[in-house]
């Protein structure tokens, strides 16, 4: 059983920053592996944020957040996070953990958290 549970979320003034968290469990991060992020704005589809794929070592960010959010993962842990710096009210969202064994970042993520609610005031 994989389980991926977030962590981190809450409110936040515009130019504040926070670290979300995914703990994964009956998920090891050895190889042919992605994980990553996603967020759902409001009244908007869920897109990817950010995601490492093991087969590259390649971290993928969406234009709108490259410079100010930095995803990095604790194998020994078995966590990931994502830093979000320089928050403005277009971050506001439910930011979902994600992870897959054997395909591309955004492909096919076969693995989900129940997400974690991102609110930043303007």
């Amino acid at each position: 059983e994989v389980q991926l549970v977030e962590s981190g979320g809450g409110l936040v003034q515009t130019g504040g920053s926070l670290r979300l968290s995914c703990a994964a469990s009956g998920f090891t991060f050895d190889d042919d592996y992605a994980i990553g992020w996603f967020r759902q704005a409001p009244g908007k589809e869920r897109a990817g944020i950010s995601c490492f794929e093991s087969n590259d070592g390649d971290t993928l960010y969406a234009d709108s957040v490259k410079g100010r959010f930095t995803m990095s993962t604790d194998n020994a842990k078995n966590t990931v996070y994502l830093e979000m710096n320089s928050l403005n009210p277009q971050a506001t969202g439910v930011y979902y953990c994600a992870a897959t064994r054997g395909f591309a970042c955004y492909s096919r993520m076969d693995h989900w958290g129940n997400g974690t609610l991102v609110t930043v005031s303007s």
